[in-house]
């Protein structure tokens, strides 16, 4: 799927002036951060919509499918037959969703007509069995009984307090709910009442936590966010300057489900720490919260297994 979406990408922006779509991208960027709560929608005209997919989608679908990824391992003998993109505009989750799994009928609910069609224009020929609805997302938003999974990704932190509140709890209906907010203190935060709300309403946690009882981050003082790889684009490039062929894109999420499920025994929270003959790993545990662990090289297979983790993988490997 990452292939078959850069090359829906390729040309996008060609006649669009370079000027107007780095100003799009600001804009857009400080409403994706969660800036700028609002009742309307963000993506306005066809210039908008061309801006944020050249320069957003292949973020939001590599930080998508590495948390469909972590519940999917938790669920390995599942898979969702039907799929709902709350707020997806041009369906960067939908990719995801059919990069993780086979066969799924997609559904993606936008308010930004413009946004819904140039992702159908997008996803032809590859996402057949997606649908793409117009539809206000807040409060009245309902979710068709018997869905399977929900994604909602990026898009809390556009919404206004209440409609945040009223999308969560109608995700929270499917059978599975994947959330996904900017890796930054505020994205955490909105992750952070989003999961509390998911557990309220009867689901269990399956990742990135070990378990489903209160965070052990302390507000204010640290946040749990995960890191995927993107390859930069050459809007990335326009915009952002630099040299480097990708970029890191920071993310926060929360996987909840009503499915016989059990999360990790711990997740690594942190980039490992290398050091001679030793490696140190930051971990959410199930009963003892947040610990700092060390595996040396006398541990054998446990310090050879510890070499090859990375942040966001469950510990141990294969648990």
């Amino acid at each position: 799927m990452h292939e078959e979406l850069r090359a829906a990408l390729a040309g996008l922006l060609d006649g669009l002036p370079p000027t107007q779509a780095a100003q799009a991208v600001d804009r857009l960027i400080s409403n994706y951060r969660g800036r700028t709560p609002t009742d309307a929608p963000v993506l306005r005209d066809r210039a908008d919509v061309a801006a944020y997919a050249a320069y957003r989608m292949p973020a939001t679908f590599e930080a998508v499918r590495a948390a469909l990824a972590a519940f999917a391992a938790r669920v390995p003998d599942w898979s969702p037959a039907t799929h709902l993109d709350i707020g997806g505009g041009t369906g960067a989750a939908t990719w995801a969703t059919a990069a993780t799994w086979d066969g799924p009928r997609s559904t993606v609910l936008d308010w930004a007509q413009p946004a819904l069609d140039l992702g159908r224009e997008l996803a032809d020929g590859v996402l057949p069995d997606t649908r793409w609805q117009r539809r206000t997302i807040g409060e009245g938003l309902t979710v068709p009984p018997g869905t399977d999974l929900v994604t909602v990704s990026y898009v809390l932190g556009e919404l206004r307090p209440e409609d945040r509140r009223a999308v969560v709890a109608a995700a929270a209906t499917a059978r599975a709910v994947v959330l996904i907010e900017p890796g930054t203190p505020d994205g955490y935060l909105r992750i952070r009442e989003a999961r509390t709300q998911l557990t309220e309403a009867g689901l269990r946690i399956v990742a990135p936590c070990p378990h489903s009882d209160t965070c052990p981050i302390v507000p204010g003082e640290d946040w749990c966010h995960f890191s995927a790889r993107v390859s930069r684009s050459s809007l990335h490039r326009q915009v952002k300057g630099g040299s480097l062929p990708y970029e890191d894109e920071k993310f926060s999420y929360v996987a909840a489900t009503t499915l016989d499920a059990t999360p990790a025994p711990a997740r690594v929270t942190r980039k490992p720490q290398l050091r001679k003959g030793q490696v140190l790993l930051d971990l959410c545990t199930t009963t003892d919260g947040l610990q700092r662990t060390t595996i040396t090289k006398r541990q054998g297979t446990a310090y050879r297994e510890a070499r090859n983790t990375n942040w966001g993988d469950t510990w141990p490997p294969h648990s």
